[in-house]
């Protein structure tokens, strides 16, 4: 197994909260993989950031088992890149533990996800509080370099840098200021600073009622729905009362929306076409959306499918994974326990 670390560190995490839809497809899992073709990609499974909200154990190891099928399904290759469990790295947690003694509250308070949950009514709990603080030990302890984030998830990455900031000056010794503009560059021995990986092609995905795609909104479509369910909700897709015979604004469409995320700039010209001369009703192009997802869709499910007929395989696939993650993480570890006094190697 090869793992080029001449290449930028990306590092890359999903949360095993039931099956993927579109949007964290088009969004996160595509574009996170095709980082590995020019960086040493790293992905894992937060399945610890998922006890914030899921109190189910059984759901969340079916959930983690369900995202490693999803992304080696969606074209992740084990031999070029390193896929783990949150929870099979426990160095994570040490690190969280040291973040969390140079972070302040109000930091914290300022974290849309903590805002999130407040103004939803959620359950504020601790681990909500110190989520961004996980998040940060995530990417700090495998001296990451860039960080895929949507716009919504940028808050969090620079958190992580505020954090690797004040561990650097607190114990490394580093000038207060001194690496908060990245003009001094990392001496290898503190906590490397990440940079946000934000990409402006990313499109927003809309959901059937044309709000951003979520599971809490009750309007995605799930990556690997069997092909009646997909039909099915495809021919959901809110679309307004525009009789057939006259002209639609493609513009202002959902179905179109979503059709550009699969089709070709002549098959999107062409249904633009379809829509400007009229005698084309919005079901013809829901039946068109539903032929371009099939064919997209239907090999990587016939492969999803064959991965999680084998359970066994893909556990030993997270604990080699974990495995190789550990190499990485233990010399960071190292550095910042030998820097806030603690002895340098664990006791395990």
């Amino acid at each position: 197994m090869t793992h080029d670390i001449a290449q930028p560190r990306s590092l890359s995490g999903i949360k095993p909260t039931g099956q993927p839809h579109w949007g964290n497809y088009f969004g996160m899992i595509r574009p996170a993989l095709e980082l590995a073709a020019d960086h040493d990609a790293m992905y894992f499974i937060a399945d610890l950031h998922a006890l914030t909200s899921v109190k189910d154990g059984a759901a969340v190891r079916r959930d983690s088992l369900d995202v490693a099928a999803t992304l080696l399904a969606c074209g992740l290759d084990p031999t070029r890149t390193i896929l783990w469990r949150q929870s099979d790295v426990p160095e994570v947690l040490e690190l969280t533990w040291v973040l969390s003694c140079a972070t302040s509250l109000g930091l914290l308070e300022r974290a849309h996800s903590v805002k999130d949950a407040r103004a939803k009514g959620n359950d504020l709990n601790h681990g909500v509080y110190s989520y961004p603080v996980l998040m940060a030990a995530d990417i700090l302890l495998f001296d990451t370099d860039v960080v895929p984030v949507g716009r919504d998830q940028k808050q969090h990455l620079e958190m992580a840098r505020d954090m690797a900031t004040f561990v650097n000056v607190a114990w490394f010794g580093h000038p207060a200021g001194g690496t908060v503009d990245d003009t001094v560059p990392w001496d290898g021995q503190s906590l490397k600073r990440p940079r946000a990986l934000v990409r402006d092609e990313v499109a927003l995905v809309p959901g059937l009622d044309g709000q951003k795609m979520s599971k809490s909104y009750g309007n995605h479509i799930a990556v690997f729905a069997d092909p009646k369910t997909l039909k099915s909700r495809i021919m959901a897709i809110q679309t307004d009362s525009t009789p057939l015979a006259e002209p639609k604004n493609p513009d202002t469409c959902h179905v179109v929306a979503l059709y550009k995320l699969f089709a070709t700039a002549d098959e999107l010209a062409q249904l633009r076409a379809h829509y400007i001369g009229g005698n084309y009703g919005y079901g013809h192009a829901k039946l068109a959306l539903l032929a371009q997802a099939e064919a997209h869709f239907a090999p990587m499910r016939e492969r999803y499918q064959a991965h999680l007929a084998r359970p066994d395989d893909l556990e030993d696939l997270l604990r080699d994974g974990a495995r190789r993650a550990r190499t990485i993480a233990a010399p960071v570890l190292h550095r910042v326990r030998s820097a806030v006094g603690l002895p340098g190697q664990p006791h395990r």
